[in-house]
């Protein structure tokens, strides 16, 4: 009988999240999933570059998996970055204090956008392919960085307005595919099965590190209501993660095509009662339904609907392969970044910073304090003897 899928899910406050996401990851098998003599990608994930609660890959998060993976013998390791027709990679990695961390832990930062960093590539998958090789008739191109390395991935638990929940498997998104994956919005859940398909023949080594201490509520996955939840979850499989992070949230994983079709595809295990949950309370864990909802945004409501899933579906090519798609690129920047940040979620982010312990922390991180006290208490000389 085949081995059912693993998702270690802890409970977690500030002062001890950095040694229990060690903890978290020894009890995911990161060690046995991933190649010891590989070189580890750290791939976070910025939805936005404004710090929004659950938006983007926590600090916290960051600093907890390098700090995991040295500890079990993975030295080689690198960030890489991509940027969208949205967001600011420069940016997110300032705003979310990316850098100090990453440079203090002696890790370099690589993007996928710069030449000198990596190569597009032409990459023919083994596995059928359900719609990429249709959006991309001129070839699937893919970084060459990407090829025999381990992956290590660093979603959040939150919602979003495409695939109404968002975690691993969604995180491929943007380091696989250049800047030209918007084209793919009208089958994006066929094109993240396809994605993991290709993941699984690239890297050496596949695994997920999700962060649920704020998980985003709303439309998503950046028109947003943080709720704290003090969680963490990891896996080998990334179906499975996203399937019991959808289940805490309140979803039924299986209803969600991008989980149903990995799963019929045999690239993970969606289905919940096929997922072994570990950690300190797996009762608990599978108890979770937080009744999160995903709702509609300005996109959707100011005729996205239309162009990608409606009757103007058929004029895409025009509306998204030609110069009118800045018109739509202007329009989130302008939804976005001018009007909900400064007179909406600013405000949201300083309550939180205020308000919360992972706020507080937050704020300890944009000052240089990377807590250091949160390393395993070591013994002393008296108890060792």
């Amino acid at each position: 009988m085949a081995a059912r899928a693993r998702v270690a899910v802890l409970k977690v406050q500030p002062q001890n999240v950095l040694h229990e996401i060690g903890r978290l990851t020894e009890l995911a098998g990161m060690k046995e999933a991933l190649s010891p003599t590989a070189t580890t990608i750290l791939k976070d994930n910025i939805s936005w570059h404004f710090p929004f609660p659950a938006a983007n890959t926590t600090p916290w998060q960051l600093e907890g998996t390098i700090l995991a993976l040295r500890r079990q013998g993975f030295g080689d390791l690198a960030c890489v970055q991509n940027k969208t027709v949205v967001t600011d990679a420069f940016k997110g990695e300032d705003l979310n204090h990316y850098l100090p961390i990453l440079r203090a832990h002696g890790v370099p930062v690589l993007y996928n956008f710069k030449g000198e960093d990596m190569k597009w590539v032409r990459y023919e998958p083994k596995a059928r392919m359900r719609v990429l090789e249709r959006i991309f008739p001129h070839g699937i191109h893919i970084p060459d960085y990407f090829l025999g390395k381990n992956i290590v991935h660093l979603p959040t638990m939150k919602c979003h307005i495409y695939t109404t929940t968002t975690g691993a498997m969604k995180n491929a998104f943007g380091g696989l595919l250049s800047t030209h994956r918007h084209y793919t919005h009208s089958w994006i859940h066929e094109t993240l099965v396809d994605l993991l398909a290709i993941q699984k023949e690239i890297h050496a080594g596949l695994f997920a590190i999700m962060d649920g201490t704020t998980a985003g509520n709303g439309p998503g996955p950046r028109t947003m209501f943080p709720v704290i939840k003090d969680y963490l979850l990891a896996s080998s499989d990334q179906v499975a993660i996203d399937a019991v992070s959808a289940k805490m949230m309140g979803f039924d994983p299986m209803s969600l095509d991008y989980i149903r079709l990995a799963h019929e595809d045999g690239l993970g295990v969606g289905r919940p009662e096929e997922i072994e949950i570990v950690g300190d309370d797996p009762e608990q864990v599978a108890r979770e339904s937080w009744g999160f909802h995903v709702g509609k945004n300005l996109v959707r409501v100011g005729g996205g609907d239309l162009i990608w899933f409606g009757p103007l579906k058929r004029f895409q090519k025009l509306f998204f392969h030609t110069p009118l798609v800045n018109l739509f690129i202007g329009a989130s920047e302008v939804y976005h970044d001018l009007y909900r940040w400064p007179m909406r979620d600013k405000s949201v982010f300083d309550r939180w910073c205020r308000d919360t312990s992972w706020g507080q922390m937050f704020t300890r991180y944009a000052s240089g304090a990377m807590a250091p006290a949160q390393q395993p208490p070591r013994p002393s000389p008296t108890a060792s003897a």
